[in-house]
């Protein structure tokens, strides 16, 4: 629901907001921002939250919230109006984001936990698909009454769904991957003894932390700009209309389809952070398709590209720090890379939206943004794995 109402679908606010609002595309991109702003700062917090209390009454909460926010959205008039309901909105879409999410599937998966998390981004990837029904609703209904109702499907449907998560397996009389520990025998060797798990300011100390968090940032510098961006760009630069840019952003999510399909497959079989490292390039040459995009055929092969690359990345983010920091403070840990990968989410859209506003088109950005993801791809390559001294 997040990905199809609001990540993927916030393109086509953007487009409709420029046209009858006239309000610059920087202006815009600063909402995003603000969401971005805020999930960081919450993010130590948040995690602290999960690690402590689980993950079901923050979810619950934060579908509430994001449902009011959509709803505010819907009567705002001026831009204050604007931030002031995306800042509600932002502190819902914080509390039942991919992060307490994927901090509870950590606590129950330890063997094949890339292939858990990329099961549960199929839901990103099927939100995504179908974000051109936003885009529909939108050009047939209107901005404010898709968003309200949009608020109200979060709150009807989110809540209940929340209680599917629940807290660490030990706390329900359960064990990680379902596996019960196999008693010890008289005259064996001793079982060897699990790997221990690292806290939060342990964790700050590795030279891993840091080359994870750097290259996480770096990618949602594309991911970020597409999402915000890629419809104007598309339907503004290319002489598209709205239908056909929001059917290139469906190509997206139906690459991160695909692109999650083959991390269930192969997350982990094989080393993540150079899957990493190589799906960083594939943002790059997907940014740069879409930026000279000469025709529809490069323009969806820009959408698949980059689609793949998102898709097979994104569930690797946290199993290489779960991997890397063990699960016990793993939730605090993931809160603070978000202090650091928040400049990716802020900075994408940003830098685009300048860009875009001084040049009169997006090329400049993007370029650079495509830059930037290509150079990042070195984070992940010699981020290896921490040993706790």
């Amino acid at each position: 629901m997040q990905s199809m109402l609001l990540n993927q679908a916030f393109g086509a606010y953007v487009a409709t907001l420029v046209e009858e609002k006239g309000w610059s595309k920087t202006s815009l991109s600063a909402a995003a921002a603000l969401k971005s702003t805020e999930t960081a700062i919450l993010g130590p917090v948040l995690g602290w939250g999960v690690d402590k209390w689980g993950a079901q009454g923050i979810i619950r909460v934060g579908c509430v919230l994001f449902g009011i926010g959509f709803m505010l959205l819907s009567l705002t008039d001026t831009l204050f109006q604007f931030y002031a309901a995306f800042v509600v909105l932002s502190l819902g879409a914080s509390m039942c984001s991919n992060f307490p999410i994927s901090v509870a599937i950590i606590q129950w998966f330890e063997k094949r936990r890339a292939r858990a998390l990329s099961m549960v981004q199929f839901g990103m990837a099927l939100g995504g698909i179908f974000v051109f029904v936003v885009a529909w609703c939108i050009q047939t209904f209107g901005w404010r009454p898709t968003a309200f109702s949009s608020g109200v499907i979060l709150i009807v449907v989110g809540w209940p769904i929340a209680r599917v998560f629940r807290s660490r397996p030990e706390d329900h009389g359960e064990h990680i991957d379902g596996l019960a520990p196999i008693p010890h025998k008289e005259g064996a060797p001793p079982p060897a003894p699990a790997r221990p798990a690292f806290t939060p300011r342990e964790a700050l100390r590795t030279s891993a932390f840091w080359l994870i968090s750097l290259g996480h940032a770096f990618s949602l510098l594309v991911v970020s700009a597409v999402n915000v961006h890629a419809m104007t760009h598309i339907k503004e630069g290319l002489g598209y209309s709205l239908a056909q840019a929001s059917l290139v952003i469906t190509l997206v999510t139906v690459g991160q389809f695909f692109g999650v399909m083959v991390g269930w497959a192969i997350g982990d079989k094989f080393i993540k952070r150079k899957i990493a490292a190589v799906c960083m390039l594939m943002h790059c040459a997907g940014m740069l398709m879409l930026t000279y995009a000469t025709g529809p055929i490069v323009l969806g092969l820009a959408a698949l590209i980059h689609g793949i690359g998102w898709g097979l990345r994104g569930p690797f983010m946290q199993a290489i720090r779960a991997d890397y920091f063990g699960r016990t403070s793993i939730g605090m840990i993931i809160g603070l890379s978000a202090l650091i990968t928040v400049f990716g989410q802020i900075g994408g859209p940003l830098i685009a939206g300048v860009f875009a506003d001084w040049t009169g088109n997006y090329r400049a950005g993007f370029t650079l943004l495509a830059i930037m993801a290509g150079l990042g791809s070195l984070f992940f390559w010699v981020a290896r794995r921490p040993r706790l001294e």
